[in-house]
């Protein structure tokens, strides 16, 4: 067979075009195709809508508090229009980063079309047949609309659609709460809207309990209603939406909102003409995000696995050096960290207690620092949350941390974690006073103050100073 490339790439979206770029810029031969948008759902229904949402939402609750540090601010006055234009403004600030120019320009070839596998070299889009020797499916995921009674006869809303909306919501009920339902549930009610969570399992249930507890008891505060119970039966029409719960409580507002997790895309593009092997909500790959067919690889969303764009990212830097060099690569996830950017933040890396503690048992530590304890937090008047570092001896099995900004403080447990760095070296090292970070050196030097301060410590420091004594 003669290659028309070294790759194709089905995909435009982070995991894609993180492995079409790398390919492309050690200089092999790239076709990357995409049938929607570039930058896939991170960037045009994702990450970055609903960031510049949080955004405005947070800027209306902060003057919502009217008098505070002893300055008065007027009462926030939300213009919707106003709110979408933001969230155009940001996606037309970061899309040129994942433009077909700026793919072209890495040497990539990128065809607007649907893919479709009809070999495993081989893949049809635009009326054309490209050939290549590896092949990396990168197709993303969508929102799962659940088997609710009803649902498909009343208008709801997803992640792909919420941010286009004409109003403000005046009630917005949310089935789901998890990283979505509860971003969403926040910022609408900060914005104004009336808002409802109907959840039959835990919130944030991945999370650390505590850490969740601390978002659910600041957004029950600003007004956020939480329904625990299945819903079962949907009906309405456009601006009305009764919900039926499993527990006997009926609920209507003016918008539904579906956010009950995702479901890889894996169909409608041949994969399945090539016997390519599913796993849980997604293609089987192993640690090298091989699928079952040779040649051809499976990353981001569209695999069994975690969806989230730093994954995608991983994932598809990880698979170019493999497809560049020849030479294995393996994903490792024991430092995967993640962060819900409610306020406040919850962020995660590593284990939860709960995980540690099934794993490990009773021979596992828990150290907790408070942000009331932290001193720029003080000085900030934000000193909700804490930390809890979950260690087995002196490693680092991860990090839980609540509060403003949590997930800036991530960064320094990856390397703890993965032992290329220790909670000594942390807990001794010089950081800019006052910040927030302090509070992740306060935990790692709490981890290590019975050793350093222990008896034998003691003792030789007695010794010493006797010595002193005698010798002066």
């Amino acid at each position: 067979m003669k290659f028309t490339h070294d790759v194709i790439v089905i995909g435009g979206g982070a995991a894609g075009l993180t492995a079409a770029g790398g390919c492309a810029l050690f200089g092999l031969k790239v076709a990357l195709i995409e049938g929607h948008k570039m930058g896939g759902e991170c960037l045009n229904n994702g990450c970055v809508p609903s960031k510049a949402l949080i955004t405005a939402a947070r800027r209306a609750a902060e003057a919502r508090e009217e008098k505070r540090f002893g300055v008065t601010l007027a009462a926030p006055q939300v213009d919707w229009t106003g709110v979408r234009g933001h969230i155009r403004d940001a996606i037309a600030g970061i899309e040129h980063h994942d433009s077909v120019e700026t793919f072209e320009e890495m040497g990539c070839e990128v065809l607007l079309g649907h893919a479709r596998l009809t070999g495993r070299q081989s893949v049809e889009v635009a009326g054309r047949t490209l050939h290549a020797p590896r092949i990396v499916i990168a197709t993303g995921s969508e929102p799962v609309v659940p088997p609710i009674e009803g649902i498909h006869d009343v208008p709801y809303l997803t992640n792909e659609n919420l941010f286009e909306i004409d109003e403000l919501p005046g009630h917005l009920v949310i089935i789901g709460g998890g990283v979505i339902g509860m971003e969403m549930a926040q910022s609408f009610r900060r914005l104004g809207s009336e808002v409802t969570v109907i959840e039959p399992h835990d919130l944030m249930g991945r999370d650390d309990p505590e850490s969740v507890a601390v978002v659910v008891d600041t957004m029950k505060g600003e007004g956020v209603r939480f329904v625990r119970g299945a819903a079962n039966k949907v009906e309405g029409e456009a601006g009305q939406a009764t919900v039926h719960t499993d527990g006997g409580e009926t609920l209507s507002g003016t918008h539904l909102l579906l956010a009950v997790g995702r479901r890889a895309r894996v169909r409608g593009f041949g994969a399945e003409d090539l016997g390519i092997a599913l796993g849980g909500n997604g293609f089987r790959v192993d640690a090298r995000r091989r699928t079952s067919v040779k040649g051809i690889y499976a990353i981001g969303d569209c695999r069994a696995g975690p969806r989230l764009t730093h994954v995608s990212g991983y994932e598809g830097s990880n698979v170019a050096l493999e497809i560049v060099t020849g030479l294995p690569t393996k994903v490792d996830y024991k430092a995967l960290p993640w962060c819900t950017y409610t306020e406040p933040e919850v962020a995660q890396i590593g284990m939860t207690e709960a995980d540690a503690r099934k794993a490990h048992g009773e021979k596992i530590t828990v150290v907790r620092e408070e942000f009331s304890e932290n001193e720029r937090a003080v000085a900030e008047g934000y000193v909700k949350g804490h930390m809890k570092m979950v260690l087995k001896g002196k490693k680092v099995l991860g990090v839980s941390i609540v509060g403003r900004n949590a997930g800036e403080l991530l960064l320094p447990f990856t390397q703890s974690i993965t032992g290329k760095s220790s909670t000594f070296a942390l807990g001794s090292a010089i950081i800019a006073y006052p910040t927030r970070s302090e509070i992740s050196k306060a935990a790692a030097f709490s981890a290590w103050e019975p050793t350093v301060f222990g008896g034998l410590p003691k003792k030789y420091a007695a010794l010493v100073a006797r010595m002193r004594r005698a010798l002066s």
